[in-house]
């Protein structure tokens, strides 16, 4: 399994994204990362979830359309321009990003952040070279690993994030 994102539209009005909230707040899906961006009307969500099948299967089944996208994680240094040298690597190989998340789980001092790009895999082999994935932030192969490396963030976090 691979670390995914999960992106819908939603009209921008009040309540439209408590209901993908509730949605999964209902059954108990944790949120690791949440962007919400809005324009012209219409609300764009990302969300990365600890189940994301069965997040897309409950959105799904309550009317709501979504994309997956796969990322991977990688670790920074907690200092100002850490993230630049992970775009400028990316950039050097023509890597385009396509989506960035900051995540809730750490490792130890780091933080982590998930990035997805036009080419993944050849993305991974540029970042472990430079030094910015780690054996922990890679081990994080599936959302649900990634919910338990942060056993400071309440079981329930979907409903109070949302």
């Amino acid at each position: 399994m691979v670390l995914r994102e999960i992106s819908l539209t939603l009209p921008n009005r009040p309540g439209a994204l408590a209901g993908v909230a509730r949605t999964l707040a209902r059954e108990r899906i944790n949120l690791a990362a949440i962007g919400v961006d809005s324009n012209q009307g219409r609300g764009r969500i990302r969300l990365i979830v600890n189940d994301p099948d069965r997040a897309v299967r409950l959105l799904s089944d309550a009317g709501y359309e979504t994309e997956v996208r796969e990322m991977l994680a990688v670790r920074l240094e907690d200092r100002a321009g850490s993230f630049l040298k992970v775009l400028e690597a990316l950039a050097e190989e023509g890597l385009n990003i396509q989506s960035v998340a900051i995540l809730v789980a750490r490792e130890g001092n780091h933080p982590l952040v998930a990035v997805s790009t036009n080419d993944l895999a050849r993305a991974r082999r540029v970042l472990q070279k430079a030094g910015f994935a780690s054996r922990a932030a890679e081990g994080l192969v599936s959302n649900g690993d990634l919910l338990a490396s942060a056993p400071s963030i309440p079981g329930e976090t979907v409903g109070l994030l949302l």
